[in-house]
């Protein structure tokens, strides 16, 4: 098992236009939070479903729940620092609930910050605007401090700082995007829109959803894909796989596994086929009943241990080194 030392990342969204100087102040601060809201939950779900199945999964790292955000990362990094009260650029975005950050009272969001380790993150070079790219330079920072000293030192505005011990998790970050309302995978990231329709759902239903995406990313869909192709039938073959999987990731994750099937009953998501044509999922119906085999194997699972063991249960449809 391969360990990398990294933290769960967040571009901070680009919510700030090029509004003028008298800027409502007490507007801005209200469509951050309203962000961070989202995002808070996407980060408490997430952080469920990746610690509660690191175990089992093949690429594991050492996470602390914390997430950072930048003003340079904002359309307009003035009127964003001076609506959420910072003289500096750097504050706390999220802290997961149940993670290390989470669980420290220090840790709460826009609080600013001002070190991490002995690195002054707002003294590093960014654009005037957008730039998200300093972000993720200190995230890399925080990858490399986390792997020097087995801990992390956050310093605050004011002097105060907290050691943050990290445990270990899945390799995924989850990141909400500013815009759009889908929920993708790419390997490494689980990325939701900010106007997904699952935050509208109750949090098992988008607990479903968002296990779909990520177990993508643990079964390593994407770079099979890229070795073998993507035609209608591998594609197909990889979220019949996803599907199958939901169950699994929900039941460590504290989640009942019949959400998975729920999930498809309820909202009976689009196959994508165009009269005669597949499309690259199966049928809802289709897609509940796959949810539904692994209950049984998961519950015996269950009943002879705390956890549902996929990496020696889970029967694959794909080869993960070779093709079908």
């Amino acid at each position: 098992m391969r360990f990398h030392a990294a933290l769960l990342l967040l571009a901070a969204p680009a919510l700030m236009g090029a509004g003028p100087p008298d800027a409502d102040l007490v507007a801005e601060r209200a469509a951050i939070e309203q962000f961070q809201a989202l995002d808070q939950r996407l980060q408490d779900i997430g952080w469920k479903l990746v610690r509660g199945n690191a175990g089992f999964c093949s690429d594991t790292v050492a996470a602390t729940g914390l997430q950072l955000q930048d003003m340079a990362s904002y359309g307009r990094p003035d009127i964003a620092r001076a609506a959420l009260g910072l003289e500096r650029d750097f504050a706390v975005q999220t802290a997961a609930n149940g993670s290390p950050a989470g669980e420290n009272e220090a840790v709460r969001p826009n609080r600013e910050v001002t070190f991490i380790g002995a690195t002054d993150p707002n003294a590093i070079e960014a654009g005037e605007k957008l730039d998200w790219r300093r972000l993720k330079r200190v995230h890399d920072a925080l990858e490399q401090e986390l792997d020097r000293a087995g801990r992390m030192r956050i310093e605050f505005a004011g002097g105060e700082y907290v050691h943050l011990t990290p445990v270990f998790a899945c390799a995924t970050r989850f990141e909400l995007a500013g815009k759009g309302g889908r929920a993708v995978a790419d390997g490494s990231r689980v990325v939701i829109g900010a106007e997904f329709e699952g935050f509208a759902m109750s949090e098992d239903m988008l607990a479903a959803a968002i296990a779909h995406e990520l177990a993508h990313n643990v079964l390593k869909h994407r770079e099979w894909l890229d070795r073998n192709g993507r035609k209608r039938s591998h594609v197909r073959a990889t979220e019949r796989e996803a599907d199958r999987l939901m169950p699994w990731l929900l039941a460590n994750a504290g989640y009942d596994p019949e959400v998975a099937v729920t999930f498809f009953e309820k909202f009976k998501p689009s196959s994508g086929s165009v009269l005669f044509i597949k499309g690259s999922h199966a049928k809802w119906q289709d897609r509940a009943e796959a949810a539904r085999a692994e209950l049984a194997t998961i519950r015996a699972q269950l009943e002879s241990s705390d956890k549902a063991d996929w990496s020696t249960n889970f029967t694959r449809e794909i080869d993960a080194e070779q093709g079908l």
